[in-house]
Order: structure tokens, then sequence, then C-alpha cells
């Protein structure tokens, strides 16, 4: 924030091995793979506020957190002006509030003394990380370290707060990293500034993962870097990938990219040396190479991983990747929040100011550039051939996917829309600050 992070800023990935069987789904931050991708087919091109709205459900004060879709049941998190955080389970069909569950309490700060304790940017609040949900339990976190699990029927499973486990956040603007899900662990990602020059220890970034139905603790794993202050804060999700026939869980922060075994939490390599700034443009992944842009609006790169196979066979640690990893590179007029997405051969951005390119994925050459209405926060995605811009006053621009710019539409709603669109069952969900929308032809 500074910019901002819905992630939102700020972030969610699911397992992969479940992203076929959800694939009509939505169940994580940036859809199935976590990648902005969706499945969906004859998704509507079309809308306002009196064309397309299938329902349209009024919300409890707001967030910034993307919801999570499973069947008939969409999640959404919310922070109320009286500072309760809730969980709401909606009935996809009829946009209906089947239950609402008070998950905690806490203030989104906005004023504290530098580097001292977190404090909140103006566009977010403790309601920014993003659900997710394994199809039977739903998990939930919160800017104050609130996590949470519950059945589809609205039962509290569990819960735990990660600064009472591991000490307060130093993070600058509001933690807002969303969970994501591997097999039967769910797991957290915490990237901070380590305060090193003015404490004798340091304050520790982590990785930390739980037992989805029980919140038993299965690991946990430091992530030191040479970022120094601010440059250590990232706000990004992590990523389960596939790379070859091995799943790694790829993170984005402190000045460096790097990659974990999601069973284990052991690193399996990193690459140093990304210096940038604070981190809030998440990474994508497609076709066995890594897209992520490194902070404060540095060069978005194209990186080839080192696979697990090496990583273990190296007796002395994780593999340390050097710049010859790195495809391309490009430097010009790249997003400070909002994630890159990938159609077939063609990767797309758009920065905060509303400068929407279009990149070749095998070389980075830039295909097209042009500006779009408005400011941006919200990352866009992509499905059947087209590419969704939503800006942050309700305007979605609808492009093809194309090597040629082609604006099909643009569509207007009457909110302010920081978290990016989900997509399930033909039709198309954008959580604005007063309610959430479900849009279909």
């Amino acid at each position: 924030m500074k910019p901002f992070f819905p992630h939102s800023a700020i972030a969610v990935s699911l397992a992969l091995s479940c992203s076929a069987a959800l694939a009509a789904d939505w169940p994580q931050w940036r859809g199935p793979e976590g990648t902005g991708v969706s499945p969906e087919k004859e998704l509507p091109i079309v809308w306002h506020e009196q064309r397309g709205i299938v329902w349209k459900c009024p919300l409890p004060e707001w967030g910034d957190s993307t919801p999570a879709i499973v069947g008939d049941a969409i999640f959404v998190t919310a922070h109320t002006a009286d500072n309760k955080l809730l969980l709401l389970r909606i009935e996809k069909k009829s946009g209906k509030i089947v239950w609402t569950q008070e998950v905690g309490s806490g203030e989104a700060v906005r004023e504290t003394p530098k580097r001292s304790t977190q404090k909140f940017h103006d566009l977010h609040n403790l309601a920014s990380p993003s659900p997710v949900t394994d199809g039977q339990t739903v998990v939930v976190h919160f800017g104050n370290g609130d996590l949470a699990a519950y059945d589809f029927a609205g039962k509290q499973l569990w819960k735990l707060n990660l600064q009472e486990e591991y000490g307060a956040y130093s993070i600058w603007w509001g933690h807002a990293n969303s969970p994501v899900i591997h097999g039967k662990a769910v797991i957290s990602v915490c990237m901070q500034d380590s305060l090193a020059d003015l404490r004798d220890k340091p304050v520790e970034s982590y990785l930390v993962a739980h037992e989805i139905r029980s919140g038993r603790l299965l690991w946990k794993s430091s992530r030191g870097t040479k970022a120094d202050a601010e440059e250590c804060d990232s706000y990004t999700t992590p990523l389960l990938a596939q790379v070859g026939e091995e799943t790694q869980l790829i993170v984005m922060g402190g000045n460096q990219l790097d990659a974990y075994d999601p069973a284990t939490g052991k690193q399996l390599w990193f690459l140093p040396g990304l210096v940038g700034g604070r981190t809030v443009t998440g990474p994508t992944f497609a076709d066995g190479t890594i897209y992520t842009t490194r902070g404060m609006r540095g060069p978005l790169i194209a990186v080839q991983p080192a696979s697990k196979r090496l990583a273990s066979a190296t007796a002395t640690g994780p593999v340390e990747l050097s710049h010859r990893n790195i495809r391309w590179s490009h430097a010009e007029g790249t997003p400070d929040t909002c994630s890159p997405v990938v159609w077939n051969d063609l990767l797309f951005i758009v920065t905060d100011n509303g400068i929407a390119r279009c990149l070749e994925t095998a070389s980075g050459n830039v295909k097209w550039n042009e500006r779009l209405k408005g400011k941006y926060k919200a990352s866009p995605i992509a499905a059947e051939g087209r590419i969704f811009f939503l800006n942050t006053e309700g305007l979605c621009t609808v492009v093809s996917a194309s090597p040629r710019f082609d604006k099909l539409i643009e569509n207007q709603l009457d909110d302010e829309t920081i978290a990016s669109p989900a997509t399930s069952d033909g039709q198309i969900f954008i959580r604005g600050r007063k309610s959430l929308y479900c849009i279909g032809r």
C-alpha cells in the first residue's frame, strides 16, 4: 500500500490434484490452479445494473477477499465497522445468506509509529486474505492473525492465531496473504520486515502448515532473505505449481523467488537478488515457466524453475539459481498490484493506473499496450479466449486474448471493486464493497 494488495492485494492456491475435480468451482484466490485462468465456457461478456445481474447480495461492511466457491456454496469474509471478523456462506443459486459466523474481532489500525507494528492501508482491512476450501472444509485467515476452519454447516473445527503463536506482524501495510491447500494441509505464509537494524533478534518470516480438519501443526519453515526493512514485506499468496511430475510451492517476496516441498516445508531452490522492494503482485505459472514481477513496479521476469529431484540430490541444501534461469525480463510499465495472467502463448498485465499490455510468453516481446479506463487493484482473469480487467470503480473491460488489441465491451457496476473476480458454472462473481454480484447470461 502503498498501493495495494487484495490479494489483494492482496492473496490462495489449491492442490493441483483437486483442480480437475473442482473444475466448475473457484475454491481459492485466483481460481482452481491459482493462476487466474478459468475453465468456464459461455461466461457472460455483457452486463450492467439493469442487465445480466442474476442476483445481488448485500454484504455486511466490506473486505477485499475474493469469494471461494464450491458446489452451491460461496464463502466470503468481511470486517465490520464494529470490528467483527465474519465468514458468510451464501447460496449460489439464490444469493441468500445461509449462515454467518463471527470468527473473531480486530481493528485495522491506520496510524502507528513507523516500523513498530503493522498498520493498514486505507484500501484494505483485516478481511483481505481470501478463504480457501477443499470441498468439505473452508479455511479463513484475517489480518489480525486469526486462522480458522469451518465445516459447510458453519461449525468451527479449530482456530488459532498466528501472531500469538509466532509473534506480532511487522509488515508495514497490513497482513494480506491468503492460505492455500495441499492435500490435508493448509499452508500460510508471513513475509515481513525483519527489523534487523533495530533489534538483536530479527523478526522471522515463515511458512507454516496445519492439518485442515484438526489444526494440528504439520511443519514450519523459516524464510530468510537478504532484504532489508520494507523490502522484506510481501503480500503475495503462494502458488502450487506442477514442475514436471512434482508439485512445488512457489513463493515470491523479499527480493527473492523460491520453492518449497508442500508436504514437508523443505526449501527446494531459491533465486536471490531480485531487488525491487515490497511485493504485492503475485506470481503465475504456465508451461513450465514462472512469471513474476519484482517489487515496486520492478521488471516482469520469466523464470525456469529447478526440479525437486535436482534439489534433493544436493546434499548441502536447496539449489541456488542464478540469473541464467531468467528466460527474459520486461521492465516497462509493470503492475504494482495486479497479478499477470496467461492464455495460450500470451501473457497479460495491467498497471495500477490502467495501462494494459500483452506479451509473448516465449520472448517477452510486447504485442500491444493500451490504456484502459480507471485505476486497477483486482487481478485480471482469463476464460475462453478473453481477458477480464476489473477496475476499482466497477468497470470491467473485456478484451480478446489475442496478439492484436480487440476491446469487446465495457461493463459498469455501481460499486467499488478491489477484489478479483471469480467464476463458476457459467457465471461471474464480483465482490464489491457493498454487494456480491452474480452475473450470468
